[in-house]
C-alpha cells in the first residue's frame, strides 16, 4: 500500500467515526494551492475543521505527537481559508483524530485545539 493510499485509509476510517458520533461529513481533501483539510464536518451548527494522522506503531509518537504549534497554524489558515471562501457565518473548531495500527482504528480525538 503507498502512502497516498494509507492516508485515504486513515481519512475514511476517522470520516466514519465521525458518522458514528452524529458528524455529518461534508467535504474530504478540501485543498486549494496554500492549504489543505483532511475532513470538514458538521455536527449541530458546529463546523469542525478535522485533521487526521496516522501511526502504525508509537514507535516515533503518536500521531497527536505531530500536531506541532506549526502544524496547528496551518490548521487555523486553512480552516480561515474555507469559511472565506464558503462565506460560513457560524462557530467553528479544529479537531485532531488519531489513527493507529494495521486496522485503521481510530485511538484519540481533540476538539477546540488550540483555544
Amino acid at each position: 500500500m503507498t502512502t497516498f493510499e494509507t492516508g485515504r485509509q486513515a481519512e475514511a476510517s476517522a470520516a466514519r467515526f465521525l458518522e458514528r458520533k452524529g458528524y455529518i461529513i461534508l467535504v474530504q481533501n478540501w485543498r486549494t494551492r496554500l492549504c489543505e483539510i483532511d475532513i470538514v464536518a458538521r455536527h449541530g451548527s458546529d463546523l469542525c475543521f478535522c485533521e487526521v494522522k496516522y501511526r502504525r506503531t508509537a514507535y516515533q509518537g503518536t500521531g497527536l505527537d505531530y500536531i506541532t504549534p506549526k502544524k496547528l497554524k496551518q490548521m487555523r489558515f486553512a480552516a480561515e481559508s474555507w469559511v472565506h471562501a464558503h462565506d460560513w457565518r457560524g462557530d467553528y473548531q479544529l479537531v485532531a483524530i488519531e489513527v493507529s495500527g494495521t486496522n485503521f482504528r481510530v485511538t484519540n480525538a481533540i476538539k477546540n485545539l488550540g483555544n
